[in-house]
């Protein structure tokens, strides 16, 4: 079994094309959720704006998560309290060492409180 083992080869990130990295991401998210007492189910494709769902198996909460490779706002596709959807994104480059998730209404709040983003023509 040991011989094996060496086949295994870390990857880099950056050589990975766009649907890799999307997974990549969501299998180290996915990680750091089941650290938390969180299963997480892949979706196949965006339900009520997520990309999957995280429930956890200790007091049954369960997040619709976007997931996303930096921060992202679009009030059409993520907003309003019946949508509730969750954004997770990573800070600094890959290897990512930390994930940011928030409420997606809820940062729509906070950058409108400390940035210019939501009045700019971008």
């Amino acid at each position: 079994m040991a011989d094996n083992c060496s086949s295994f080869k870390q990857v880099s990130y950056t050589n990975l094309n766009a649907r890799q990295k999307e997974l990549f991401n969501f299998q180290k998210i996915a990680a750091t959720f089941a650290d938390c007492g969180f299963d997480c189910i892949k979706l196949a494709d965006d339900w009520q704006g997520a990309d999957f769902i995280a429930y956890n198996v200790t007091d049954g909460t369960t997040l619709k998560v976007q997931l996303k490779s930096r921060l992202t706002i679009d009030r059409k596709k993520y907003g309003g309290k019946d949508k509730d959807i969750w954004m997770a994104f990573p800070h600094g480059r890959s290897p990512v060492k930390y994930w940011y998730l928030v409420q997606h209404d809820r940062l729509v709040e906070k950058v409108g409180k400390d940035t210019k983003w939501l009045t700019s023509n971008s």
